[in-house]
């Protein structure tokens, strides 16, 4: 379940990051009428569920479910979307710790 959860954060991180790109991901958010901030804020939430089950820690997807609520936007959008990227790769780049 871990190795599920590091991939979705991956998966996350790296789509908040295209997002993050000024002219792109502003043109591809417009272009689907918004409905990539959905997409986002269901995959943060599985996410979130699912790391929390696992244990993990999920700081990262709380943010990015704070940033598809908000990134409409324009430039805050941007902001946040690149922030986010940046602690769910963090977070995801995080070794966990094991207890033996």
């Amino acid at each position: 379940m871990k190795d599920t959860v590091k991939i979705l954060k991956w998966v996350s991180g790296g789509l908040e990051a295209l997002f993050g790109i000024p002219v792109l991901g502003g043109a591809i958010i417009v272009s689907l009428f918004w409905l990539p901030l959905l997409f986002m804020l269901a995959l943060h939430i599985i996410t979130l569920v699912l790391a929390k089950q696992s244990g993990m820690n999920a700081n990262g997807n709380v943010l990015g479910i704070v940033t598809s609520c908000i990134a409409w936007i324009p430039f805050v959008g941007m902001i946040m979307h690149i922030l986010s990227a940046i602690f769910i790769m963090m977070d995801a780049a995080r070794k966990e710790e094991t207890s033996i």
